[in-house]
């Protein structure tokens, strides 16, 4: 099998090993947030150590993020992203299993669906 782009292998991945081709996927949306965060804070102006200021947190652990060196936990990642002035939706995806009725003992599966930018008139 030939393919031809990136899509075409993650697909390809998909369908030989399912858990691989989740792992893709987490790893795609954690450098898309990651993104996000590097490209608001270089719009702002704002350096990592300004930034970190700004958050109350080392400016280690600003560099250690934007280079995919550690994943921050969720409220680290929502202090940031208030002091940028980003905002993180979160939608639920196509359920690959069904859910029984009045019992859900499995996680349900959530994926980043976008990263919306709000106005940086205002940076607290």
């Amino acid at each position: 099998m030939i393919m031809k782009t990136w899509n075409d292998y993650k697909e390809h991945v998909r369908t030989v090993d399912p858990k691989i081709g989740k792992d893709i996927d987490e790893v795609e949306n954690i450098s898309s947030i990651v993104s996000a965060m590097v490209e608001q804070r270089t719009a702002l102006g704002l350096s990592q150590r300004e930034l970190a200021a700004m958050c109350g947190i080392p400016q280690s652990s600003v560099a250690r993020i934007e280079s995919c060196k550690t994943t921050p936990n969720l409220g680290t990642l929502l202090n940031i992203f208030q002091h940028l002035g980003l905002q993180l939706t979160v939608s639920p995806t196509n359920l690959p299993f069904k859910i029984k009725e009045n019992l859900c003992k499995e996680v349900l599966p959530y994926h980043i669906s976008s990263i919306h930018v709000k106005s940086p008139s205002r940076i607290d």
